[in-house]
This record gives structure tokens, C-alpha cells and sequence, in this order.
């Protein structure tokens, strides 16, 4: 008797039960988008669905807008009006702290980012913007974005042209690449650097011909000194410019950010600011290596685990340097003169190879994800001889599910992109230097390995994931010009820097959204239309996959949404709206 009174009660509570689903489903409000391109990005080939469904913060239906009126009594219907609705872009690769800080910092970039064509318009910037701003002398002055492959004079400004405009301030000018800067006068004093300086290991300080006086350039290692005065200088900033760096990635359709190094401070200041509640969109942020044996030891840092929309994913390496600067390392000769080197001028590692080792058994003993930036295929090299050791020494597998990310993998050979296949490691590309420097790397390195630059093609037909990304500060934010690069890889000059590397805009989209989450371990939650993940959405007033391809980078973000939240909304070609 008490077994039949327990077996009624049981389905009284689970008819109840269901009951409560069934109106809760009835009467929650859920948003219903249709009338659009809506493709989910799930599958192999282009699929589109005819509505999708949001409900608290994540997708609850994708199909049919029949069967959804079936499922849903109480929808919101918003129309798209032939708009294009995807996955929310997902940035594999930037430096959010970065971007933020350059808001304090003088805007020396080239067309078609800045104005900047010759030394005298940054000596012009310098000087005006120490008036504009009352700076008082002895303050740093930092710049950013500079590029001297595209001054007119063709070569890097130093300090006595500096010191023309500046005297009386130590001044910093970040080169666009992130690997290299120039100083004034006061600059290299205040940090020591003299005729009587040794170059670093991994680095090195340009002289004046047939003397030992200091340019004012420092490359790699050398900049280090002058980039960590730097973020120390303009940390009391961070948060004022937080929110409008914020508004800056949203409004480019970016749901998930990357800060691609970040040290301690900063990853108590984003903590800090998550735990506030001041996170629009999630960020991801890599740890620097230099603190990798601390940071597995500190259990007050949670690597791969969300809080409050702000994770460290894990720890950042950087191996070798930049290909416009000449600092990559490579296994032929650049073919053109090399600033401070005189034969056989292959760049240069920033890590010894049993540094690199060590830094692989540390993190991989720990399950801790590594992001190596290399750009020349040496280094490239160095990358998988320190991976074969660590699962050597740790008799681990070779091919285990670490996902460690080649970041930049720019000037991979094709046998290296089949030893990431094997070794089920993947490549994150940078398709947007084919525009702003592959006109250079012809010159510099040659057509061949130009052309092979950011292999996505070839990467894609082995079954591997590739991402691609901005590295913004050193190009800008623009997910929509990304696609563009990979399916065009069109230079300044117009010309094509490999044909066969060429990628179809669908892909070129995967990059952004579901290879983007698998490379973060988000494949779960993220990076695609499907019923259950996070609705993550950004709206385009045209489809990247039928416009003309040399279109694609006039595509316009009309909307991003943020877990069923609208972040960021264009009223009209003229009217932004950022909501909170």
C-alpha cells in the first residue's frame, strides 16, 4: 500500500512537473528572428536556417518558423528584413589591454588606418599633441603604429629627429608590428641605453654606421624595457578607457575578446572589472610566460574557467618576432639588408630552444594551454622540436587534446602543417598582413614564401581548424576585413599574394566563429547556431556568402548581441547606438 501511495505521489510530482515546463515554455518570452540570411555555421557547407529562437540568454530552437510557433506560444517576433544573422564573432587573437592603451598614446599609422606618410608628419603628431594636451617636459610622450615601410623616406625615424620636436621629453615610438620601437634622446637614457650597451639575447639596438651610438631603435628583447615602462606609465588609464575599448570590439560584431598577454596586474584589473559587472562581452586572456612557474603555482588564478565573463585561458609564448621587421626567424635569408646584421640575416629566435623546452614540460605537466606567436618557419621548428621533448619527458602522447595554438604560423612549410595535424596542434593565421605587408614580403622574402604566407587553403584540405585574426594593436579591429583578406589576399598594390591559398568566405567565417570556440575549448557553448549554445549573434546588413567578393570589407555590423543582450546597434548608415 505504501509502495502505491509512493508510485502516485511520484507521478503526481512529475505531471506537475512537466506541467510547470510546459507553461513556463507558454509563457516566457522568447525572442524569434526570421526573415533573413540565417546560417549557422554548423556543418561542413553553408546551412541556413529560417528562424532561430532566444531564450534566457541562449538558443532554444533553430529550424522552422512553424515548428517554433509549435514550441513557443509567447515569441517575440523581430524581423530581420533580409538582414544576415551569424554566430558572434569570436577573436582568436588580439591585445585588448593594448588596443585600450593606445587611446593614450599618438595615432601614427599609415593609410588607410591613419595619415601618416613621411617623418615629418610624426615629428608634425609629436609636436601637436604635446601642445594640445599641455604636456609638461619631462613627461613621456608614447606614439604607436608607425611603419616604416610605408614613410616615404623608407626607413625608421631616430632619435635626433625625434629630439627636433622633443627635446625636452623621453619619448617612445611603438613600431606597428609590437616588435620594435624607437627612442628619443631622453628615452634611451632613462632606460640606460647607451654606446656602451650590449644587445640582449633575442634582441638588439640599432647604431649609427662606423659608431656605437644608439639610432634609437631597439628590436625584440631590447623594446622589452621601454613597452614595460610603458604599460606601468599608462596603467592608471586602464579603466578610463575600458568601456569605450569595450564598445570599440562590439562594435565590430566581436562577442568574445582575447587579451594576448597580459601580465598579473592587469589580470587583477579585468578580474576586477568583471566582478563588477562591467563586462559587456567575455574576455579571454593568456598569461605572459615570464610568469608561467608562479602562475601554475598560485591557485588563486583559474585557467580555462569563466568568472563573471573573464577567463585566462592559458600562458603565451613569444618565440621569434616580426616578417615586415625583419626580427622572424627563418630557416633561408631575408633577401633584402637587415637592420644590425650583415650576412646571413635569417632574423632571430627571442627564446633559446631549451628555454622553449622548459616553458613546454612546465605547462604541459600542468594541462596548462600554450600560444606560441612565430612567425619564420625556424621558429616553427623550434615550436615542434619543444613539443616532441615535453611528451617525450613526460610520456605523454604526442597527439593528445592540448590544442596548442601556432599564433601567426604566417610562414608555415606545407611538412610543418602536416606535423600540426598530427600533433593536433593548430595554426592561428593572419591573413590581414596579404594586405598590409604582402607587397613587402615579396620583396623580402620572395614570391614563393610570400605566397605561402598564412597557408588557410592548404591548412583547411588536412582537417585542420585554422583561426584568423587582427593581432590588433598591430592591424585594426575588423573581423569583416579578415574574411575579406582570407578570401581575397589582395595587397596595397593590388596584386594577389597566393592564389591557391585563397579561402571561400564560408571558411573564412569559420576562422571566426567555430574554429574560433574550439580553439578556446568553446565548441560546447560557442562559435555556432545551435540549439542550447549561447545567443551570441551579430547582425550584417549584407551576406558575406553572395556578395561579390571584393565586397565583402563594405559589409556592415548593424547589431551585436551578447547572450540575448543588444550591445551595439547602427540605426541607420550615420547613427551608432552602444547600449549598456
Amino acid at each position: 500500500m505504501i509502495d502505491k501511495i509512493l508510485i502516485t505521489t511520484l507521478a503526481i510530482v512529475l505531471l506537475l512537473g512537466c506541467e510547470n515546463k510546459s507553461k513556463q515554455m507558454e509563457t516566457a518570452t522568447a525572442n524569434l528572428y526570421f526573415n533573413g540570411h540565417i546560417i549557422t555555421m554548423d556543418t561542413e557547407d553553408p546551412t541556413y536556417a529560417d528562424v532561430i529562437v532566444e531564450q534566457d540568454g541562449k538558443i532554444a530552437f533553430v529550424g522552422t518558423l512553424e515548428e517554433a510557433e509549435k514550441q513557443f506560444s509567447n515569441l517575440n517576433k523581430i524581423d530581420l528584413n533580409g538582414k544576415t544573422l551569424l554566430p558572434g564573432f569570436i577573436d582568436p587573437h588580439s591585445h585588448f589591454g593594448m588596443v585600450s592603451n593606445t587611446m593614450g598614446q599618438v595615432d601614427l599609422n599609415p593609410e588607410p588606418v591613419g595619415t601618416v606618410e613621411n617623418i615629418d608628419d610624426i615629428l608634425i603628431k609629436l609636436k601637436n599633441y604635446k601642445e594640445e594636451n599641455n604636456i609638461p617636459d619631462g613627461e613621456w610622450i608614447y606614439g604607436w603604429g608607425y611603419d616604416d615601410g610605408e614613410l616615404a623616406e623608407k626607413r625608421h625615424p631616430t632619435k635626433k629627429d625625434i629630439d627636433k620636436v622633443l627635446p625636452n621629453n623621453p619619448v617612445y615610438l611603438q613600431h606597428t608590428s609590437g616588435h620594435m620601437g624607437v627612442a628619443n634622446s631622453l628615452g634611451l637614457e632613462e632606460l640606460k641605453v647607451n654606446s656602451e650597451t650590449k644587445n640582449p639575447k633575442g634582441g638588439n639596438i640599432d647604431r649609427f654606421p662606423n659608431t656605437q651610438d644608439p639610432t634609437g631603435l631597439v628590436q625584440e628583447t631590447a623594446m622589452y624595457p621601454f613597452v614595460r615602462l610603458m604599460l606601468e606609465k599608462l596603467a592608471s588609464k586602464q579603466e578610463e578607457f575600458f568601456e569605450t575599448t569595450q564598445e570599440y570590439y562590439a562594435s565590430n560584431g566581436i562577442t568574445t575578446a582575447q587579451d594576448g598577454m597580459t601580465d598579473r596586474n592587469t589580470i587583477r584589473f579585468f578580474q576586477s572589472q568583471a566582478d563588477e559587472g562591467k563586462f559587456k562581452i567575455d574576455l579571454i586572456s593568456l598569461a605572459g610566460y615570464a610568469e608561467l612557474e608562479s602562475n601554475l603555482k598560485d591557485t588563486t588564478l583559474l585557467f580555462k574557467t569563466y568568472k563573471n565573463g573573464f577567463k585566462i585561458q592559458g600562458t603565451k609564448l613569444v618565440a621569434d618576432g616580426s616578417p615586415q621587421g625583419k626580427t622572424a626567424f627563418f630557416t633561408k635569408p631575408f633577401l633584402t639588408e637587415v637592420p644590425g646584421c650583415n650576412h646571413d640575416c635569417r632574423g632571430l629566435p627571442s627564446l633559446t630552444q631549451e628555454t622553449i623546452n622548459t616553458l613546454f614540460v612546465m605547462a604541459y605537466e600542468k594541462d596548462n594551454q600554450l600560444f606560441i606567436h612565430c612567425n619564420g618557419d625556424a621558429t616553427v621548428d623550434m615550436i615542434i622540436t619543444a613539443h616532441e621533448n615535453a611528451c617525450k619527458v613526460l610520456n605523454q602522447p604526442l597527439d593528445k587534446d592540448r590544442r596548442t595554438i601556432i599564433i601567426h604560423a604566417q610562414f608555415s612549410r606545407p611538412d610543418q602543417l602536416e606535423t600540426f595535424k598530427k600533433y593536433n596542434m593548430e595554426p592561428s593565421f593572419f591573413t590581414n598582413h596579404a594586405y598590409f605587408w604582402g607587397d613587402v614580403h615579396v620583396e623580402n622574402l620572395g614570391k614563393e614564401r610570400a605566397d605561402f604566407l598564412s597557408p588557410m587553403a592548404s591548412s583547411i584540405k588536412l582537417g585542420l581548424k585554422p583561426t584568423n585574426h587582427s593581432d590588433a594593436t598591430v592591424t585594426p579591429i575588423d573581423p569583416i576585413f579578415t574574411i575579406w583578406t582570407a578570401v581575397n589576399r589582395v595587397s596595397r598594390s593590388g596584386a594577389t599574394i597566393g592564389e591557391a591559398e585563397k579561402v571561400s568566405p564560408f571558411h573564412a567565417i569559420k576562422a571566426i566563429t567555430a574554429n574560433a570556440a574550439y580553439e578556446f575549448f568553446e565548441e560546447d557553448i560557442k562559435g555556432t547556431l545551435s540549439t542550447g549554445k549561447l545567443a551570441d549573434f551579430v547582425i550584417l546588413d549584407k551576406n558575406p556568402l553572395t556578395v561579390e567578393a571584393m565586397e565583402i570589407k563594405n559589409i556592415k555590423i548593424m547589431e551585436t548581441i551578447k547572450e540575448g543582450k543588444s550591445i551595439f546597434a547602427r540605426e541607420n548608415d550615420n547613427e551608432i547606438v552602444n547600449k549598456n
